[in-house]
């Protein structure tokens, strides 16, 4: 054997594992980025229409989660009077300020609870609603049914 003999031998062992680990990489890079990409976010019939790029509103810590404000988005019409309504929500419901999923969270009504529903977003997408204890906030619209 002669000296190129063995170079080239070696040449080419370190060329077929540089071509070995390089498509590795490649294979591995690949399965990850297939892997690691979510899913899209499912979509329902209910589901507001998106909105252009705003901020979501974040309450501030001065402001009371107990002083409602008055939302132009979200002028509810009144209903002839308000009824009674008990929750069908098998996990109970969360009482927010405004008729907004961003608004701020001010309790909760437990299933099967009895509430007074007093009017509807006019999307219909919301209720107010009065508590036994006097207390009132919106809840998401269809989680109640009427009391005869």
């Amino acid at each position: 054997m002669s000296l190129t003999n063995i170079s080239q031998f070696v040449l080419g062992v370190t060329l077929a594992i540089g071509l070995l680990f390089a498509s590795g990489m490649a294979a591995t890079r690949y399965l990850l980025t297939r892997v690691a990409t979510p899913p899209p976010r499912p979509t329902f019939p209910n589901d507001p229409s998106p909105s252009p790029i705003a901020p979501p509103a974040v309450p501030s810590a001065a402001a009371s989660p107990a002083a409602p404000a008055a939302s132009p988005a979200a002028s509810p019409s009144p209903a002839t009077e308000g009824f009674a309504a008990r929750v069908n929500q098998p996990i109970g419901l969360i009482l927010r300020q405004e008729a907004s999923a961003d608004a701020a969270q001010i309790g909760g009504v437990d299933f099967n609870q009895q509430v007074t529903v007093l009017q509807d977003s006019p999307d219909g997408g919301w209720q107010k609603i009065r508590l036994t204890d006097g207390s009132e906030g919106w809840v998401k619209g269809g989680n109640t049914e009427r009391i005869n």
